[in-house]
């Protein structure tokens, strides 16, 4: 089950869900919008590599903002910090985002019980379009969790994207044992 602007306000109250800095005026009827955070990264190679580190290039959006191009991943980040303990979030775009062509996620949609960090966003374009700093960029939806949990996400020795941050994240990928 989907929470409710009325549930989310109530889990916010019990601690259970945090959004830094919180605006009530974010607050729709079943999700909370969040935003585009201040920095944009690209790779530095052209090829990536699931084996090995791929380092990024990090820029500032300025303002006069930053044109994303087609064929570029970008990773961005919220303006938000987030934490769930008790649900499962989801992020999901902004159909007024969607229909600039911008996708905010190739694939890592859902969140653990447990995150608590910015997102990063997996960005990509359909269509070159400029973006600006703190512009809504999408929309936390949050789901019941049916039975216990045995192991959240923050507590997690092996989790890759526990450290807070304000900047985007690259794959961690490299870090798996496979």
């Amino acid at each position: 089950m989907i929470l409710t602007d009325k549930q989310i306000l109530a889990e916010i109250d019990k601690g259970t869900i945090l959004v830094e800095p919180f605006n009530r005026d974010c607050l729709g009827t079943n999700s909370y919008d969040v935003h585009l955070g201040r920095y944009l990264a690209t790779y530095k190679d052209e090829v990536l590599d699931a084996r090995k580190h791929n380092e990024i290039d990090i820029s500032e959006i300025p303002e006069e903002g930053y044109v994303l191009r087609p064929g570029t991943l970008y990773l961005g980040v919220t303006l938000e910090y987030t934490e769930t303990h008790a649900h499962v979030p989801f992020l999901e775009g902004k159909s007024s985002v969607g229909r600039l062509g911008i996708d905010i996620h190739a694939t890592a949609g859902k969140g653990d019980v447990g995150f608590c960090n910015t997102w990063t966003l997996e960005i990509s374009v359909s269509h070159p379009v400029r973006v600006y700093y703190a512009m809504p960029i999408g929309q936390l939806i949050y789901f019941e969790v049916k039975g216990g949990i045995e192991n959240y996400y923050n507590t997690k020795e092996d989790a890759k994207y526990n450290n807070r941050t304000m900047k985007p994240v690259e794959s961690m990928m490299w870090k798996n044992e496979w």
